[in-house]
Parts: C-alpha cells; sequence; structure tokens
C-alpha cells in the first residue's frame, strides 16, 4: 500500500531517500493493521507511532536546512505544514490506543498517507519545480 514511487522524488538524494523511510514506516503500520494472527497490537503500534516522530523531526529539520541553502521562499509556510504534522503525531492518544488498536493503526496510516501524498506532491515538488 505505501511505496515511494518515481513521481513523488524530488531528485535530492537525501530528501528522497528519507520520503522512502516514510513511506516504510507507513507499510509497516499497513502490515499490522493487516496482521491477523497479532493480537495485541499495542507494544508494535506505540513502536510505530515514536519512529515516526522521531524520523519526522530528523526530516523535517535536513529537508528545511536544504531549503533555507537554496533560499527557497515558501521555507515558511514548510515549517508551518511540519510543526502541524508532528503536532498530529503527538495528538494520538496513546492511552486509549489499548481500547481500540486498529482503530488507532487506521488513523497513524491515515495521518501519513495524506501527509506524505498530499505534501510531496503539493508541496516538496514545488522545491524542485523549474
Amino acid at each position: 500500500m505505501f511505496e515511494m514511487k518515481e513521481e513523488y522524488k524530488l531528485g535530492i538524494e537525501l530528501i528522497d531517500t528519507q520520503h522512502a523511510k516514510l513511506f516504510e514506516i507507513g507499510e509497516r503500520a499497513y502490515n499490522l493493521l493487516k496482521d491477523s494472527y497479532r493480537v495485541d497490537k499495542y507494544d508494535r503500534i506505540i513502536e510505530i507511532i515514536e519512529e515516526l516522530r522521531r524520523y519526522t523531526i530528523i526530516h523535517f529539520r535536513d529537508e528545511e536546512e536544504y531549503m533555507d541553502s537554496i533560499n527557497y521562499k515558501r521555507l515558511f509556510t514548510q515549517k508551518i505544514d511540519h510543526a502541524e504534522f508532528i503536532k498530529k503525531i503527538n495528538d494520538v492518544n496513546l492511552d486509549k490506543i489499548d481500547q481500540n488498536q486498529d482503530e488507532y493503526i487506521m488513523e497513524i496510516l491515515n495521518i501519513i498517507s495524506k501527509w506524505l501524498v498530499e505534501h510531496i506532491i503539493e508541496k516538496d515538488l514545488l522545491i524542485v519545480a523549474k
């Protein structure tokens, strides 16, 4: 379901590699949702959320540093979008995950899929637009 496609690539190796890693995290969340043999997914959900949180902070820092280095005019807007994404991840209520684990995996998947595809296509590709 989650796949780094050719049309998502910016041609900036570091950013493309990091975007691919975010797709890989999304794919692991999707596979966890579909894993009918695993009854208790709580620990794996927490791991995925924590990894997503840590990795997006690194990715956003690197992406913003790149944009700053090329004097990208939309850097401020990108920073706002990045902060909103981190807030969405931070707002996931970890205390309620155990009550309905699949629902929270779906929430994570929705956050990741909406963000990755929409943000890359609508915002990140503008970094390299001619």
